[in-house]
């Protein structure tokens, strides 16, 4: 499975280590590998560049999930939000970070990287990717969803 990560300046440095410690990850048998769509630096950077990245990743199937990392999280949130098929959820606990799955089916995960440490990070990647969406009544909602379109 291929998770595309992108982050800011902002995230930049929980990004890397987000990548190291996933290096060589396999969940359930499954081989995970990162695919780093930038930034690249800790340099100023304009969070909308990565969402699109990431979100395009998946749309071309080139990834099949997705996280992204900014200061607050919420604009990486909006902006991945604009894109039909993407369900990207904001998560700052490892509770919510499982609901983000198992409620929403969240495919990408976002997280606030000025408001929790690094392993923090790591932990609700880790708890997401373990969470299993219930479907049911969870998915007559994301039909509704998707009944609104969104940018091809």
């Amino acid at each position: 499975m291929i998770i595309a990560i992108g982050a800011d300046h902002r995230g930049f440095a929980q990004k890397q280590f987000i990548i190291q410690s996933l290096h060589d990850l396999k969940i359930a048998g499954t081989v995970i590998e990162l695919l780093d769509v930038g930034s690249f630096n800790e340099q100023r950077s304009d969070y909308p560049e990565y969402a699109i990245a990431v979100c395009k990743a998946l749309g071309q199937g080139k990834a099949q999930l997705g996280i992204l990392l900014c200061g607050t999280g919420v604009g990486m949130t909006i902006v991945a939000n604009r894109f039909a098929g993407i369900y990207a959820g904001l998560a700052w606990t490892d509770e919510i970070a499982h609901l983000n799955r198992e409620h929403d089916n969240v495919n990408v995960l976002v997280l606030p990287s000025d408001y929790i440490s690094h392993e923090q990070a790591v932990k609700m990647i880790m708890v997401w990717l373990d969470a299993q969406f219930l479907g049911d009544r969870y998915k007559e909602r994301i039909v509704m969803i998707d009944k609104l379109g969104g940018v091809r």
